[in-house]
Parts: structure tokens; C-alpha cells; sequence
């Protein structure tokens, strides 16, 4: 009898233990930090910041806490949101054709789990990507097996045949129509090629099956792509309406890679919410979006380089394409900031390890042409907007992305220095950043070294 009386208490013992351990949530209170939220013109002072679990709890002067909450002096630095990168492709560590037709899916996928952990460690705890096998990582992200940003996946892009998203350079793979041929691209995940409305639409209807908070489609030519031109148009009017529809259906947005003028309109006037590049978009086109409230997904440090700044080799081909964009990028770049335009902080930024560790000289690169606080609010709370179109098909519905508020995501840096007078700042993650935290978690803490 006694045994069974020791058993039970035990087993009592152990399950209050765990209903504790679950009960208990870890929490943080900021001091002595000066705030940018996201979206103010001045830094805020005299305020704390309260994390409970991986939410911001309390913004206030005085916040009574008890003896488990760890409490971070800010040594009178700059809390900020965490980074958005609204435009990368964390999978192409390696060139396109490379990644799909060379290598083997795992060792992408151990240099896309390195590539997510440096990114955080620049301070990026939000990427929007823009197409690529990206939900095995993210899965892993999310459930804190390795560290990285969250992830707004795409995962295949939607490509006409011979569109940008029509990967193989070599013709290695011939059409299934023809030749019954499974390209790897579509095998392993990287792309759907579909033709006529309603292949787009059951391909969108891929997508979102697989998991993607929005839908990227290739709608023009590129400066990349295997096969297409610069000035080709991708899609019709009918396929690209298509496409829309079908992504309104689950209550989210498609974002469109285009160029030419033709095709930024075509697919403006088709529904979409998310232009990206945009370089050769006319006066009035531009002015269409304004109008419509479509979001201008530009990158400015690549179009401030030379064909020969590149530590890659570039083919005439596409040299002369990145030539003939950049020719028109600093005239976009102008006129979206005079008619007003929403717009996204991105950088395109793939193709290898080293190449994505230039993400943060974008900060650097749009100091020709906006003003530090314009940027500042672009990577933040801005990026946050533009991601909460997902809607219900977003993988973080239950708080704000790119914002210090009550009820957002613990998303946050401290900065040592000033962002607001000097985003270059940013530029410099490894000096300049003193703390990260993603999700009420800490991944950098240098503050007690000093």
C-alpha cells in the first residue's frame, strides 16, 4: 500500500512539475533605451519594454516585474524592430542552374540552413522569399531546431514555357508534352511551368497547397533567366487575371517579377499587389500603382554596381541586359519616391553564401536616393504592411511584424548608434548591432561587454 501511495505522489509530483514548467513563460524587461518603433519621425525616451513569451507585453515608464524576468540594460542605445528583407531567395545559394541541376538537394539545403543563421545574425528576423524549395527550412526555423528568420514562403515560382522560371540552360529537359521528361526543377520543387489559364490556375493552386503566403510569378523577361529576353512579356492578360483570381480565392496576394514596362502594367492592371523590380516602368505606369496602392519591390544595390564591380564572371548576354536595366533604375527610383509609392526594402541578393552577405550594404546603396528615416520605416514597419497582405494565409497571424507595440512579435535590435541620422549603421551588423532577438528569444547579447 505504501508503495502505491509513494508511486502516486510521485507521479503527482512529476505532473505538477511539467503543468509548471509549461505555465512559465520566459520574460525580459528593456531599460535605459531610446525607441524607434517603426513608424515615428523621433526616437521615444523614457519608456521600458516588457517581452512575455515572444510578444511585446508592456511600453510604459515603469513596469513592475517579478525576480524571474531578465532585465536588459540598454546603456542608452537605440531598440529598434527586427530587419524585413522583402525580396530574397534563401535556397539559391548557388547559381539557379547550379542549385536545381548540379548539386544534391541536401547540400543546398545545409548551405541555406548556414545562409538563415547568418542572416539572423544581421538582423534580419523577417524574409519574404521570393521563390525557391524554401518549407524544410522554415520548418526547421519555426520549430527552433536551427536559428534564422522567419520565412514568408513563395516556394515554385509560376513561369510560362521559356519564361524566367524555365531554369535548365542546356535544354537537358524537354518539354513532358513532348518528350514525357521530368525537368528537376519541377521534381524538387523550384518551379511550375504552366501555360494557358487553366494550367496557371491549378498551378497557383499548387502553390498554395504547399504552404506559400503568396504566390510569385514571372512575368517578364529577366536579366538571369535562361532563355528569355529582357523585353519579353510573360503571360497574357487572361492568364495573369487568372493567377490573381485564383490567389484572391485563399485571401492572399501574388507578387510579380517584371521589368518592362508592358508587363509591370499588364500585371497591375491584372490585380497584382507587388511589383518586383519595376526598373523600366513608364511615368505613368508608375503612377497607375499609386493609384491602385501596388507596392514597388525594388533593389537598389545591385543597379548601383558596373558589370564589372561583380566577383562573378558575366556572360555578354547578361551583361547587356543589367546594363539596359540599370540605365533606367535611378529614374524609377526618383519617380516612385516623388508620386509616392509603397515601398519594400529588398535585395535580390543569391547565388552563394557570399553573395547574401551583402544584404546589409543595401541600407548603404538607397542613401543615394532616400532619406535615412525613409529606409528605416522601408525594412520595418513598411515591410511589415506589405506582409500582413498574406491575410490569413500569413504563418504569423497572431502579432505585428516590423513595429515596437504592444501585442507585436518580440522581434528587436539595439543598435549602438543613431539608425535614424545614419542607416548605414545597419550596414555593419557585426559592429553596430549590440542585440537580436526573434521571437521573445535572445540570439546576440554584447551589451554586458562593455
Amino acid at each position: 500500500m505504501k508503495k502505491v501511495i509513494v508511486s502516486t505522489l510521485l507521479t503527482l509530483m512529476l505532473l505538477t512539475a511539467v503543468v509548471f514548467a509549461q505555465s512559465t513563460v520566459a520574460s525580459y524587461l528593456f531599460t535605459n533605451v531610446k525607441i524607434f518603433d517603426g513608424k515615428s519621425s523621433k526616437l521615444i525616451g523614457g519608456k521600458k519594454v516588457l517581452v512575455v513569451g515572444n510578444k511585446i507585453a508592456r511600453i510604459a515608464p515603469k513596469i513592475d516585474v517579478n525576480k524571474t524576468t531578465k532585465v536588459i540594460d540598454g546603456k542608452g542605445a537605440v531598440l529598434m524592430p527586427g530587419l524585413i528583407d522583402a525580396h530574397t531567395h534563401l535556397m539559391v545559394v548557388k547559381p539557379f542552374d547550379q542549385a536545381i541541376y548540379t548539386y544534391e538537394p541536401t547540400y543546398i539545403a545545409s548551405l541555406a540552413t548556414e545562409g538563415a543563421r547568418r542572416m539572423l545574425m544581421r538582423g534580419f528576423t523577417t524574409a519574404r522569399d521570393a521563390g525557391g524549395p524554401v518549407m524544410g527550412l522554415k520548418r526547421a526555423i519555426d520549430e527552433g531546431i536551427v536559428p534564422g528568420p522567419r520565412i514568408f514562403p513563395s516556394n515554385a515560382f509560376i513561369s510560362q514555357t521559356g519564361g524566367h522560371g524555365d531554369f535548365d540552360p542546356a535544354m537537358t529537359y524537354l518539354s513532358s508534352y513532348f518528350a514525357g521528361q521530368m525537368d528537376k526543377a519541377y521534381l524538387f520543387g523550384w518551379t511550375y511551368t504552366a501555360d494557358g489559364v487553366p494550367e496557371v490556375r491549378k498551378a497557383v493552386r499548387e502553390v498554395l497547397r504547399s504552404g506559400a503566403s503568396q504566390v510569385k510569378v514571372m512575368g517578364s523577361g529577366s536579366i538571369t533567366g535562361a532563355h528569355d529576353p529582357l523585353d519579353v512579356v510573360e503571360y497574357t492578360p487572361e492568364e495573369m487575371k487568372a493567377i490573381v483570381q485564383e490567389a484572391q480565392k485563399w485571401g492572399t496576394y501574388v507578387m510579380v517579377h517584371a521589368y518592362s514596362d508592358k508587363a509591370v502594367r499588364m500585371a497591375v492592371e491584372a490585380g497584382v499587389k507587388s511589383i518586383e523590380h519595376g526598373l523600366m516602368a513608364s511615368p505613368e505606369t508608375l503612377k497607375l500603382m499609386k493609384k491602385k496602392g501596388v507596392w514597388l519591390s525594388t533593389q537598389c544595390l545591385n543597379y548601383s554596381k558596373n558589370v564589372e564591380d561583380f566577383n562573378v564572371p558575366m556572360p555578354a548576354n547578361v551583361a547587356a541586359k543589367f546594363n539596359e536595366a540599370k540605365k533606367s533604375a535611378e529614374r524609377v527610383y526618383g519617380l516612385a519616391k516623388k508620386y509616392g509609392l509603397k515601398l519594400a526594402w529588398g535585395t535580390d541578393t543569391f547565388g552563394s553564401l557570399e553573395v547574401q552577405a551583402t544584404e546589409s550594404d543595401e541600407f548603404t546603396a538607397r542613401k543615394k536616393y532616400f532619406t535615412d528615416l525613409e529606409i528605416l520605416k522601408q525594412a520595418t514597419s513598411l515591410n511589415g504592411e506589405l506582409l500582413a497582405l498574406s491575410g490569413k494565409r500569413s504563418p504569423y497571424p497572431d502579432g505585428k511584424l516590423g513595429v515596437i507595440e504592444e501585442g507585436a512579435y518580440a522581434d528587436m535590435l539595439i543598435v549602438d548608434g543613431n539608425p535614424m541620422k545614419d542607416v548605414s549603421l545597419l550596414a555593419k551588423p557585426e559592429k553596430h548591432l549590440r542585440l537580436i532577438m526573434k521571437d521573445g528569444k535572445v540570439y546576440k547579447n554584447t551589451l554586458a561587454e562593455h
